[in-house]
């Protein structure tokens, strides 16, 4: 059973959704505010987090920075706030997904099914590649008895480009692949990542290198 936590200052809100979840098989964990957030999830192992913006004590996006800082879990921004610009800060504090009130309970369930689903890696098989060796249960990448713990957007980008080594794929299919179709960020995103993950292997990796191909995107290859 998946546990979600809940994190907003209106009772009435985290009452609906956690009737939403409850009737889809959840377990349901509730917070009035970020501090409290933060309490339950030292207590509580969580697999998702459905955070509201604006709260008494800590906002959701300082929350959302927080939980990034100490945990690899898929979040849910639920605001009010529609504004492109809100929803970019959203993004840039590291949430995976933005959901606008008022919503359809049919939608909050799709999102969070959807995220629990690409956060789900973990059943996949490992990769190997020369001395690189991908763990998707551990989240732990390592190459020549050295390990590297990534964050999470980076293992992601990492494992995908791994999983079809010597393959080109554009900036537009590596978002829709680990950031999902409904990202606003700009497709700079997949550059800076890419940029962290050569500075992080410079060397140490000896048989492969991601490439750019001008023009069109990056690739894995194998040396």
């Amino acid at each position: 059973m998946k546990t979600i936590l809940i994190v907003d200052d209106d009772v009435h809100i985290r009452e609906l959704v956690n009737s939403i979840l409850m009737k889809e098989g959840f377990k349901v964990i509730q917070a009035e505010n970020g501090m409290f957030a933060l309490e339950r999830l030292q207590e509580v192992l969580c697999d998702l987090a459905i955070v509201d913006i604006m709260m008494p004590v800590m906002n959701g996006y300082l929350l959302t920075n927080e939980i990034r800082k100490l945990y690899d879990l898929p979040i849910i921004l639920l605001t009010a706030k529609a504004q492109i610009e809100d929803k970019q800060k959203g993004f840039e504090a590291g949430t995976d997904d933005y959901l606008i009130k008022p919503f359809e309970p049919k939608e909050l369930v799709f999102r969070v099914n959807a995220l629990l689903r690409r956060y789900g890696i973990s059943g996949e098989a490992n990769i190997h590649l020369g001395t690189l060796f991908i763990n998707k249960k551990s989240y732990e990448v390592n190459i020549k008895e050295k390990t590297f713990i990534l964050p999470l957007k980076e293992f992601e980008l990492l494992a995908f480009l791994a999983s079809h080594p010597n393959q080109v794929f554009s900036r537009g299919h590596l978002i829709e692949k680990v950031w999902g179709l409904d990202f606003d960020g700009d497709e700079r995103t997949v550059d800076v990542h890419i940029k962290r993950l050569r500075e992080r292997f410079a060397g140490t990796a000896e048989d492969f290198m991601i490439k750019t191909i001008r023009g069109v995107g990056y690739s894995l290859e194998v040396l």
